[in-house]
């Protein structure tokens, strides 16, 4: 204590904002590592998964049809790559689409098998952007709110199913960020806004939550 009665103050010195402590600085550096890795590695590993589910599958009827010092391994990795190319080629025949439409109605027949089959072939469908049989046609811009999002046209002259109305409508599907869910909206041809955005871009900002790499 001061002779004037005063207690002494001592001011602790504190380190600058900026300068974070050394294990918070590695964390911070392993993160942008893993981070940078990341996508690169489950590429890596899908196409990993990818190739080998195709030898295990084809391995075996290989080795049933070739002789046994013919089948090398890998083949079945080849076999599934040319069997895909194949196919990607004959299915713009018209007869392969007949047989494949034909099949389809035979499962939509099916009680609980056409409600797994219609999805998983909607699903598709809206995965095959940028092509003459994609169902998304053109990107556009719906009011929402005080804002705006992408949509993605799936018909141009769409009938609200159930409800009959002599208005035109086009159907619009919404997609949520990273594709966990997503809205189809009937409007009004002059309540959506055209874009030049190619599908494969606006699919991108969408997927991503416009996270985008210059």
């Amino acid at each position: 204590m001061l002779a004037n009665g005063l207690r002494p103050v001592y001011l602790r010195k504190e380190s600058p904002p900026d300068e974070a402590p050394p294990m918070k600085m590695i964390g911070r550096i392993l993160l942008k590592g893993l981070l940078t890795i990341l996508p690169i590695g489950l590429t890596l590993y899908f196409v990993y998964w990818l190739g080998a589910t195709a030898e295990s599958l084809l391995s075996g009827p290989l080795k049933v049809l070739l002789p046994q010092d013919v089948y090398r391994p890998g083949m079945g990795l080849v076999a599934g790559f040319l069997l895909l190319i194949t196919v990607g080629l004959l299915v713009n025949a018209y007869i392969v689409r007949r047989l494949i439409g034909f099949g389809e109605a035979l499962l939509l027949r099916v009680p609980l098998v056409k409600t797994v089959f219609a999805a998983l072939r909607d699903l598709t469908g809206l995965m095959r952007v940028g092509e003459a049989g994609g169902e998304l046609q053109r990107v556009v811009l719906v009011d929402f709110g005080p804002g705006r999002v992408i949509g993605f046209v799936t018909q141009e002259n769409a009938t609200l199913p159930g409800v009959g109305t002599d208005q035109s409508l086009v159907a619009v599907y919404l997609p949520m960020s990273y594709q966990i869910g997503g809205y189809t909206l009937y409007l009004p041809r002059d309540r959506i806004e055209p874009t030049d955005l190619s599908v494969e871009a606006a699919m991108r900002i969408v997927l991503t939550g416009g996270l985008q790499n210059k």
